[in-house]
C-alpha cells in the first residue's frame, strides 16, 4: 500500500511539474518539437515493425556484448587484486618463518 502511494505521488508530482513547466514559452516549443520527433519515429516503426524488432535485437546484442566485456574486465581486475594480496600474504608468512 505504501509503495503504491509513493509511486502515485511521484507520478502526480511529475505530471504537475511538467504541466507547470509548459507555462514557459521555450519549454513549450521544446516539448512540441520533441513530440513531433517521437510522432514521426513511431509512425515509421508502425509501418515497418520488422525493422523495429531488428533494431531492438541489435541494441540488445550490443548491450549484451558491452555488459559481458565489462564483467570480464571486472573479473580480471578482481583476480589481479587477489594475486597481489596472495603475494603480499605469502611474503609476510615467509618473513615470519625466517624470523622463527
Amino acid at each position: 500500500m505504501g509503495k503504491q502511494k509513493l509511486c502515485l505521488g511521484i507520478f502526480i508530482g511529475a505530471v504537475a511539474g511538467g504541466l507547470l513547466s509548459l507555462f514557459d514559452r521555450d519549454a513549450r516549443y521544446y516539448a512540441k518539437g520533441k513530440a513531433a520527433v517521437v510522432k514521426s519515429g513511431s509512425s515509421y516503426y508502425v509501418k515497418r515493425p520488422s525493422e523495429a524488432v531488428k533494431g531492438a535485437k541489435n541494441a540488445f546484442d550490443r548491450f549484451n556484448a558491452q555488459f559481458t566485456k565489462g564483467a570480464d574486465n571486472a573479473i580480471n581486475a578482481l583476480e589481479q587484486v587477489e594475486n597481489t594480496l596472495d603475494q603480499f600474504t605469502n611474503k609476510e608468512k615467509k618473513e615470519l618463518n625466517n624470523n622463527l
